[in-house]
């Protein structure tokens, strides 16, 4: 294709990135860089025959015409960033100059609100990943398989999660998971204890996170593997066959390498999307025993005192930064893949 006209072809995409991705993402790296204006306070003397009194108080007004004058904020520069909300590195360096011993370090650092949020999003996203593309996996292996007339009612079952909308979703097994529940009542016959309660615990509460974080992210592989399937040469599974090759060793050996490819795009679409989990925290209401990224935001957002934007605004930063540093181990491999099948 000539230059020019693939300019012309590829300019309304660029101009549409840059409208509705490169400038909201600069418009949050600046706001992370202002903090909300100082209350304006005011003291009133009042005088009675009786004595004298002082009142401080907050004057509308003057805050009012601060918030004007300097929309932004006040600038914090990096300080946000820094604070004991983020990255805490005045709390660290106190931990580790008090540390006894490796547990006591981990333990202190995962108090922190930031790291505290961090483990979560980071454990989801490296656990969830790998096993709902093993179970899309699965699954299209098996529908495959099937009867042309069986194939259809099981591949609408298995794209159920991604009809229901994921936070529907996270409600409904929500309330399958209380006490009163189908799930949570049935576990408290199962193990014979009535104080069994999936919500109370941390570690019940991050494997149903988990669980459930499976459950909707497979149909997407699932979908993407079972139209990969269709293009896998019948040739060589034929001659796989004629040779002796058993199942397992033709899907090895011939189903997996042709879908390597397809296996690179669903782990980059899949990482993107687990590390902003977001929806099953809320809906599971769980922010007591877990937090992501993209919870802490929404908190800093909707906070009781005051909408936070400029924390929100760093956290957004610290996802994105979080985001492109998993995608680079898979992108460089691409990009040298592509670099020796064009040698």
């Amino acid at each position: 294709m000539p230059h020019r006209t693939f300019f012309w072809f590829f300019l309304p995409s660029a101009l549409a990135m840059l409208l509705f991705i490169a400038l909201p993402v600069l418009s949050v790296a600046v706001q992370s860089l202002y903090v909300a204006h100082d209350k304006v306070l005011v003291t009133v003397e009042s005088c009675t025959p009786f004595g004298c009194s002082k009142d401080t108080h907050v004057d509308p007004a003057a805050t009012a015409e601060l918030d004007q004058k300097e929309p932004l904020g006040k600038f914090n520069g990096l300080g946000t960033y820094l604070n004991r909300s983020h990255l805490a590195v005045g709390e660290i360096g106190a931990i580790l100059a008090a540390s006894t011993g490796l547990g006591d370090v981990a333990s202190r650092i995962y108090a922190l609100p930031f790291y505290r949020a961090l483990s979560f999003t980071l454990t989801y996203t490296f656990v969830v990943t790998p096993l709902a593309m093993l179970l899309g996996f699965l699954i299209a292996l098996g529908v495959n398989g099937l009867p042309r007339l069986l194939k259809g009612p099981v591949i609408f079952f298995s794209l159920l999660p991604m009809i229901i909308t994921p936070l529907v979703g996270s409600l409904i097994l929500y309330w399958m998971i209380d006490s009163n529940g189908v799930i949570g009542a049935n576990l408290q016959l199962l193990f014979n204890d009535p104080n069994l309660y999936l919500k109370a615990s941390p570690v019940l509460t991050w494997a149903t996170l988990l669980t459930y974080g499976v459950w909707t992210n497979a149909p997407f592989s699932f979908v993407v593997f079972y139209a990969g399937l269709q293009t896998v040469p019948q040739d060589t599974l034929e001659s796989a066959m004629v040779d002796g090759a058993s199942r397992w060793e033709r899907i090895r050996f011939v189903v997996v390498p042709a879908l390597a490819p397809l296996a690179t795009f669903v782990a980059l679409v899949q990482l993107m999307d687990n590390f902003r989990v977001f929806e099953p925290i809320v809906g599971f209401n769980a922010s007591a025993n877990a937090s992501s990224l993209s919870s802490s935001i929404f908190a800093d957002l909707h906070g009781q005192n005051a909408q936070l934007f400029g924390s929100a605004a760093a956290t957004s930063v610290l996802t994105i930064i979080g985001v492109v540093i998993l995608l680079m181990p898979v992108l460089i491999r691409t990009w040298r893949e592509f670099n020796r099948k064009a040698a």
